[in-house]
């Protein structure tokens, strides 16, 4: 029986370990408690994910069509992001 797969944002949780200069801990504490600390870490580590994906989907098409204008990259920015949020789900990264 193989392993499940799972995209950015599902799955079980898991325990990792993180290492952070403490005055960026500090300051996530301060913002979020002690409570949703890893809450807000898995967020801001889901965001980096998915602007990744989206980074590899435009080079990719930037490798077949040519270049992409800023607003053309801010309008997929915002598709990627209404398409998403509909489905609630993202793909996997890579």
């Amino acid at each position: 029986m193989g392993e499940a797969t799972y995209s950015i944002g599902e799955g079980p949780a898991t325990r990792v370990s993180l290492s952070l200069p403490e005055g960026t801990a500090e300051a996530i504490r301060a913002r979020v408690g002690k409570r949703e600390f890893s809450a807000f870490i898995a967020e801001a580590v889901e965001r980096e994910l998915r602007g990744q994906v989206l980074d590899e989907y435009l080079a990719d098409y930037e490798s077949r069509k040519g270049p992409v204008s800023e607003q053309a990259r801010q309008r997929a920015r915002q598709v990627f992001d209404e398409v998403f949020a509909e489905e609630a789900e993202w793909p996997a990264a890579g």
